[in-house]
C-alpha cells in the first residue's frame, strides 16, 4: 500500500456519499442511510485504513493455532506450532521473555495492599520492593481509583527526573514533570498528537517504511500522510535530502506540512540514527516550523555496541535553534528488557510547547480520564529500576543483560542467515526487535501473486505461513517502493536456529518452485 492511497480511498468514499444526493432517485440515496448496519455506514476514513501487524495472515495464524490446539497431534498441519513473528509481543505464549520480577513483584503488591505488611510476605518480597510499593500506594491510593489526567504527579516526576539523568542535562534544563503526559502505551500517545495536529490541510512526514500505527491513525483522521524514504543500501538510514523532497511535494499539493515522525531506533528497520543526521533533521524541522515526533521506544534495544543512541530532545535542549522546536518524544514499557506490552504503559514529554497547546493535549487526554494506573506504576519501575547495593538489584541485572544478550544474539543469527539465501538481502539491525529483509523472487512467483490480488511480499508471507507455520508481516503494510517486496520478522523467537531453519527450507524451495 502507498501512503497516498489512503487518503485518495477517504476522499473517494466523500465522493461516493455527496454524489448519492444527486442521482434523484431519493429512495436509494434513503436506503443508502438506513437499513441494517453495514460498512458501507460507517466513517469511510476508518474502512480505508488499513493496519498489517494485526492484518489478514494474522487473524490466519491465529485458526491455525486455535486448530492445533483443538485437534492435538490429529492436526495434520505441515508443521508443530504456530509462530509468531508478526508482532512485537515479547511475552506472548510461545515467545515466552520472562518478565522483569521486580515489575511484578511492585504489580503485585500495589495490587493488594494487605500483602504489604503481612509477615508472610517478607519471605517473598525483597525490601526495596516493599518500600516500593508502599511509596506508590501513598501516591496512587488504591490502583482501582483514576488518577490526575496526565498521570500520578510523583510518577511524571520520576519519568521527569530519568529523562535529565539519561540525557545528561544540567539542572536549568532539566525535564519538568508538566511536560510529562502519561499513557495506555507509546501507541495511544501517537494517536493523540496525530489527532490535536491533523487537519484537512496539513500533513504528516512519516518515514517509509513505518510502522503502521501512523498511516492507519492518519487515514482515521482523514488527513495526509507524506512519506519520505529512508535509505536501504545506507543500513536504512535517513537522508535528511529525502525529508527536504516530500516537504517541497506537499507544497506542491497545496498540503503544509505540520510535523515529522522519527522512528530512532527504526520500526522496522532497526537503524540507529547518528548525531549528525539527527542535527539536520532539527534544523529542517527548525526552519519549516515542523513538529518533530520522535518515537524513541526501543531506546533500550541497542545490539550494535559501536552504535550510541542519543535522543532528539537532547540534541535540542543542547543546541536551542531559533525559533525553539517542538518536539514530543515518545517512550513505552513494551519494549527494552521489560516486554511488559499488556500492561499498557507509555509516556511523551513536550518540548518548547506553548501553553495553550498543551492545554488542548490536556483537554483531550483528559477526555479519556486517565491512563491505566497499573500501566503507571510500570511506567514508575521502568524509570526508577533497582540500584546497585538495593536488594533487588542484582537478579534485575542478571535478567535484562540476559534478555538484552538473546535478543541481540538472535538479531545477529537471523541477519547473517538470511544474508546467506540466494533471493534475501537483510541489512544489519542496530537496534529495535526486528530485521527487514529485502526478497527479490522470480517473475513466475510475482505474477502468481498477481492471480491472487496479492502484493509479491504478502504471497510470500502467506505461503510461509501455510507451511511452515511462521508468521511475518510483508513489507507492503510497512510501505516500500514499487516493484520491492519485503518481510519484517521479531527477533523475539527463542530457539531461533530451528525457526530459521524452517525459514531457509522454505525459502529454497519457494525459490526453486517458481525460478
Amino acid at each position: 500500500m502507498t501512503t497516498t492511497t489512503t487518503t485518495t480511498a477517504a476522499a473517494n468514499g466523500h465522493a461516493h456519499a455527496h454524489h448519492s444526493h444527486h442521482n434523484g432517485a431519493s429512495h436509494t440515496h434513503h436506503h443508502h442511510h438506513h437499513g441494517p448496519l453495514t460498512e458501507k455506514h460507517l466513517n469511510p476514513a476508518i474502512v480505508s485504513a488499513s493496519y498489517a501487524v494485526r492484518g489478514p495472515l494474522a487473524t490466519k495464524a491465529e485458526q491455525y493455532r486455535a486448530h492445533i490446539k483443538a485437534k492435538g497431534d490429529a492436526h495434520q498441519l505441515p508443521f508443530k506450532s504456530v509462530v509468531t513473528a508478526n508482532i512485537g509481543n515479547p511475552q506472548q505464549q510461545g515467545l515466552d521473555q520472562p518478565p522483569i520480577t521486580f515489575f511484578r513483584q511492585v504489580a503485585a503488591l500495589t495490587e493488594y495492599p494487605p500483602l504489604v505488611d503481612d509477615p508472610r510476605a517478607e519471605a517473598l518480597f525483597p525490601a526495596d520492593v516493599r518500600a516500593r510499593a508502599r511509596e506508590l500506594l501513598q501516591e496512587v491510593g488504591s490502583t482501582g481509583a483514576y488518577s490526575h489526567s496526565q498521570g500520578v504527579p510523583a510518577i511524571r516526576q520520576h519519568v521527569a527526573d530519568f529523562i535529565t539523568a539519561r540525557d545528561n542535562l544540567p539542572p536549568e534544563l532539566a525535564s519538568k514533570p508538566e511536560n510529562i503526559f502519561l499513557t495506555a502505551g507509546a501507541s495511544q500517545g501517537v494517536s493523540l498528537i496525530l489527532q490535536i495536529l491533523s487537519t484537512k490541510q496539513t500533513g504528516i512526514l512519516i518515514p517509509i517504511p513505518q510502522y503502521p500505527l501512523y498511516t492507519a491513525t492518519l487515514a482515521a483522521l482523514d488527513t495526509n500522510a507524506l512519506p519520505y524514504h529512508l535509505n536501504e543500501g545506507d543500513d536504512w538510514g535517513l537522508d535528511p535530502a529525502s525529508v527536504e523532497q516530500a516537504i517541497a511535494d506537499a507544497h506542491e499539493k497545496g498540503i503544509s506540512p505540520r510535523a515529522l515522525v522519527v522512528i530512532n531506533p527504526g520500526n522496522p528497520t532497526g537503524s540507529v540514527l547518528h548525531k549528525p543526521v539527527m542535527k539536520a533533521i532539527l534544523d529542517i524541522c527548525a526552519k519549516n516550523h515542523l513538529v518533530l515526533l520522535a518515537d524513541e521506544v526501543y531506546q533500550v534495544n541497542i545490539h550494535d555496541p559501536t552504535r550510541e543512541w542519543v535522543s532528539f530532545s537532547s540534541l535540542a535542549r543542547k543546541e536551542p535553534s531559533d525559533p525553539k522546536m517542538a518536539i514530543v518524544s515518545f517512550h513505552s514499557i513494551s519494549k527494552g528488557v521489560a516486554g511488559e506490552c499488556g500492561r499498557r504503559g507509555g509516556y511523551f514529554e513536550l518540548l518548547n510547547f506553548p501553553p495553550e497547546v498543551t492545554a488542548q493535549i490536556y483537554k483531550m487526554a483528559s477526555v479519556g480520564l486517565c491512563p491505566p494506573v497499573q500501566g503507571q506504576i510500570a511506567v514508575d519501575c521502568l524509570v526508577r529500576p533497582p540500584k546497585q547495593g538495593d536488594p533487588s538489584w542484582e537478579l534485575y541485572e542478571q535478567e535484562s543483560t540476559a534478555i538484552a544478550r538473546a535478543l541481540k544474539e538472535r538479531t545477529e543469527t537471523m541477519v547473517s542467515r538470511l544474508n546467506a539465501l540466494e533471493g534475501i538481502s537483510c541489512q544489519p539491525s542496530s537496534g529495535a526487535l526486528y530485521v527487514y529483509p529485502q526478497l527479490f523472487l522470480p517473475p513466475r512467483a510475482v505474477e502468481e501473486a498477481k492471480k491472487h490480488k496479492q502484493e509479491a511480499d504478502e504471497y510470500y508471507a502467506e505461503c510461509l505461513l501455510d507451511q511452515t507455520g511462521i508468521c511475518v508481516t510483508p513489507g507492503s503494510g510497512f510501505g516500500q517502493k514499487e516493484g520491492e517486496a519485503h518481510i519484517r520478522l521479531t527477533v523475539l523467537c527463542p530457539g531461533v536456529d530451528e525457526y530459521v531453519g524452517r525459514i531457509e527450507r522454505f525459502h529454497r524451495a519457494f525459490m526453486q518452485k517458481w525460478a
